[in-house]
Parts: structure tokens; sequence; C-alpha cells
């Protein structure tokens, strides 16, 4: 058995940090891997040096050709399984192997609401497997499309954990509050994820208005890009937040390389999503072991367990987030020390090595 990612970019998302993590943490008895992409990114080089062999097939300005090379390069390495990472993948795959023993994986990794429609459902029911990050996601697709259900799995997504248990979260506590200058004593807060759809910073910066008009001493840190293709998502929320003189206790930091640390000097983290499939983000603080309140989304309920690992406070709704976020001031030594549980929990549900357990068993059932 031996597998073949195959991606279109290799730059920085959600998809490219999981499948990087998976190539980081593979090992021989787990399986074969391959992988194979269309164009470069900024993590080109992280894949290349991860310890699975790339090999960059760009597709050109001849299609034919393109798939030429791709089903080349598949029987020379005699891949047996190509899993793709998007719905346009998934039908170059089956185009490459027309006549070859190759299954085709696909992950949905999002919703389909920006996918050109037609694609989506041309290659979703000749896959030989659909692989749905949540179980809301999966229900989502097998109504709209009517799929057999015996071809879709719920694999959630894995997050390699020992980033953030690297001993310099620990030796520099302080290392954001000494470059904001923010005092000791302020509560720290932050959200992580770009300004595009699927996302509610909005939401959040409402919520930071009340929160203000309370006198509570608090900073909070945006963690994500401006995405150009939606600019007035970002513009929006630091235009709402300087007419509200909010300059002082909100900063937008844009993209860090240093996630981690920052989660790990939080007093709690918030967040306000529109159609998160998975909410990896929201994953990754409870882990780090902070408190974590989180809107009602079906997806976020799931992976809560229900709010049993994070706070849910009702979509779109700021004064109930506001409500509760004041009873977690008023008790912070009670929830820190069921975050720390929280963290143990997901720990186990959601580390890379799970996922790759996961994907073992499935790709072993084809």
């Amino acid at each position: 058995m031996k597998t073949a990612f195959l991606f279109g970019s290799l730059n920085r998302g959600g998809l490219e940090t999981l499948m990087l993590d998976v190539c980081q943490n593979l090992k021989q008895s787990d399986f074969e891997a391959i992988g194979i992409y269309r164009k470069g990114g900024v993590l080109e080089n992280d894949f290349i040096h991860s310890g699975v062999p790339f090999t960059k097939v760009s597709t050109g300005k001849n299609l034919f050709n393109y798939l030429r090379r791709l089903r080349k390069e598949i029987k020379n390495s005699k891949v047996t399984i190509i899993h793709a990472q998007q719905p346009i993948d998934a039908l170059y795959a089956k185009l490459a192997t027309i006549g070859l023993n190759v299954k085709v994986v696909l992950t949905f990794h999002g919703f389909d609401f920006e996918e050109r429609s037609k694609l989506v459902h041309f290659i979703i029911k000749r896959t030989d497997r659909n692989i749905f990050v949540s179980q809301y996601q999966q229900d989502y697709y097998t109504r709209k499309f009517q799929l057999k259900p015996e071809k879709q799995i719920v694999v959630y997504n894995g997050i390699n954990f020992n980033k953030f248990d690297n001993p310099e979260n620990l030796n520099q506590p302080n290392e954001i509050r000494n470059e904001l200058k923010i005092k000791p004593s302020t509560c720290l807060l932050g959200m992580v994820g770009n300004f595009n759809p699927g996302r509610d910073q909005m939401t959040v910066c409402k919520f930071l208005n009340k929160l203000k008009e309370t006198d509570a001493d608090f900073h909070f840190l945006f963690v994500g890009k401006r995405v150009e293709s939606c600019a007035e998502r970002y513009d929006d929320c630091v235009r709402y937040c300087k007419e509200n003189g909010l300059e002082w206790n909100v900063s937008f930091l844009g993209v860090r390389n240093d996630v981690p640390q920052i989660l790990s000097q939080l007093d709690a983290f918030i967040y306000s999503t529109e159609h998160d499939t998975f909410g990896i983000a929201v994953v990754e603080a409870i882990a780090t072991g902070i408190p974590v309140f989180v809107n009602d989304w079906k997806v976020m309920r799931e992976i809560t367990e229900d709010g049993k690992l994070a706070k849910l406070y009702k979509t779109k709704d700021f004064n109930e987030l506001l409500e509760k976020f004041m009873v977690f001031l008023h008790n912070k030594e009670k929830y820190q020390k069921q975050a720390i549980e929280n963290a143990r929990k997901v720990r186990e549900k959601y580390s890379i090595e799970k996922y790759i357990e996961n994907l073992t068993s499935l790709y072993q059932s084809l």
C-alpha cells in the first residue's frame, strides 16, 4: 500500500498545516507515502524536508500534458491510493488513473458554499471514499448530494501538540505582554483566524465594546491576516474598534509564526464562527489549557462535546457572551482548573497520531 498526497499549492493554510504535520509524523509502520503538488508556496521547503518525498508536477497550459505526466509519476512510484485535498485534484486523479488499479480518496476541508457546484457534484460520487472533518459536515454533504453512506467517513483533524509543549513557551511566559507593553495584571484575551468568510470577528468586537463598559482591565489580540478578496471583514473590525474607543484595548497582529507561544500566554480564548467545518484554532486553544468561549455553531457543539470542553454562547449574541465571560472573571481559578482537564481530553481525541491511525485504517479498508 502506497499513498500519494495530491496538493494544489503549498501555501500556509489549515489543510496544508494538517498535512505537513502528517508528513512530519508519519512512521514506516503506518504507511508509505509520497507527495505530488502543482504549485509551490511558503511551506514548500517544509514539505520537501518533511521526510516524505515530494515531486512538483505543474499543470502548465496543456492539461492533457499535465495528466500524462501525473499518470507517469503515479505509475513509476507504484502508487495504489491517491488522497486528494481538493475536488479539482480528485478529478485530475480520476482522469490520470483511468485503467489503473488506483483508489482515489478526497477530503472535504470546508463547505461547498464557494465551490463550483458542478465540479463537486461530479467528483463527489466518483471517488472511492470521501473524508469529512466533522459529522455535521458529512451529514450536510450526504443530504445535499444524496450520497451512499458506506462511501463516506468522518476523520477528525489531527494536531501536532508537541509544538505547544516547547520549553520556550515556559521560559518566556510574558513575551507578548512585553512586546505590546501590557501590564501583568491585565486580562489577556485572543482569537486566532484569518479574516475571511466563515469567521465572525465582528461579533467579538461588539462583545469587547460591551466588556469595556464594565471597566474591566483587558487587552484583546486578533491573530490572523487581512484577506484581500474580502478585505472589508478586517477593515470593518478595525474601524469599529476605532469608532468605539477600543484602540488601546485591541491589537490586530496579522499573521504570526508564534501562535503556540501566544496561546500559552492568554488568560482566555474567545472565538466566533459562521461556518467552520472543524475549528482547529479552538481545539488548539483548549489543548493549551486555557478557558475557551465559542459560539454554538453545530460543528463547535460537536468538537466541544456539546459544551463540556468549552463554554458555549448563542451565535451572534455578544450580550450572552458577555454574561458568561463575566462569570469567568469572577471564578478564574475554577475555570482554569477545568481547562487543564479539558486539555487532556482533546489531546487524546485530536492528536496527529490519532489522525494518522485513522487514515491507516481507512486506506487498509479500500
